[in-house]
């Protein structure tokens, strides 16, 4: 007897075909980031649940999810989380506007190269932890402190790629301009500084994440305000799901401020390579 064909078969037994949404052809990450955070949250609850680890060391996200809630319900986590950025931001701001002169500088004047790099190289080499106790005594426990920290931490991946951009500017662009009589500050700025972007976005992207960093840290050491603090007072009471709740809005703010950044680097480099889009 002659195998029946698909097309003989009662349109019963022919099993429908699955097409994925158009959004989600060629993105297989949309669906598979997701399947993998569920996967991990749903072991990491089971093996908590059936007592293989201390819940008061390593809560299960169903009491961390609660404490998040609490947190949020009642506006102390976004009350000190403003206080975080806040100090964040300006650091960040103070960071990125003086790493870029720096570089500028650096990449222009070969004396100033000579001189300064080796210092900013040995500043960046101190463990920034160390630092902090005596920005606090110079500071005082307020905001300024902290920004000073944030502002350390982050100014050194600007200051790198951005030389490295300005140092690897294309040599034929230059040639150009100079033989059509441009001056050295005209060849900085429309062709260097141009080419030089992907480079300063790629460590502006970093700093920004550095800057948060360095403002918990400058709150670890002494703070009267601040997700630092609040996770400083959870730890002091051993309350452990809030400490992980905080870790995970800190977590929340960094992917937002870093996804941001991208997205202005993708709206404003449209011109330039792909590769160069992401690089980090």
């Amino acid at each position: 007897m002659p195998h029946a064909s698909v097309s003989t078969l009662p349109r019963a037994l022919v099993l429908p075909r699955f097409s994925m949404p158009d959004w989600l052809s060629g993105r297989p990450e949309l669906l598979l980031a997701p399947a993998l955070l569920l996967t991990v949250l749903a072991a990491w609850e089971a093996t908590v649940s059936g007592g293989v680890v201390n819940r008061h060391l390593f809560p299960a996200p169903s009491s961390i999810a609660g404490s998040l809630t609490d947190g949020l319900s009642s506006g102390a986590f976004l009350q000190h989380a403003a206080i975080t950025l806040t100090q964040a931001s300006i650091g960040f701001g103070i960071a990125v506007s003086a790493g870029i002169l720096m570089a500028a500088l650096i990449a222009e004047f070969r004396t100033v190269e000579r001189v300064v790099y080796p210092y900013l190289i040995a500043i960046q080499t101190m463990p920034k932890i160390a630092l902090a106790p005596l920005f606090i005594i110079w500071f005082g426990f307020g905001m300024p402190s902290k920004i000073v920290v944030a502002t350390i931490i982050s100014f050194f991946p600007v200051l790198v790629n951005t030389i490295a951009g300005l140092k690897n500017t294309d040599q034929g662009r230059l040639d150009v301009l100079r033989s059509l009589g441009a001056s050295r500050w005209s060849c900085f700025a429309l062709a260097k500084l141009p080419g030089a972007l992907p480079y300063v976005f790629s460590g502006v992207s970093v700093a920004v994440v550095f800057s948060l960093t360095g403002t918990i840290v400058g709150e670890f050491v002494g703070a009267t305000g601040g997700l630092g603090f609040l996770i400083l007072q959870a730890n002091a009471r051993m309350d452990i799901p809030q400490v992980f709740a905080i870790l995970v809005v800190l977590g929340g703010i960094g992917v937002l401020a870093y996804g941001t950044l991208q997205a202005i680097r993708a709206r404003l480099l449209f011109w330039a390579p792909r590769q160069e889009l992401t690089r980090t």
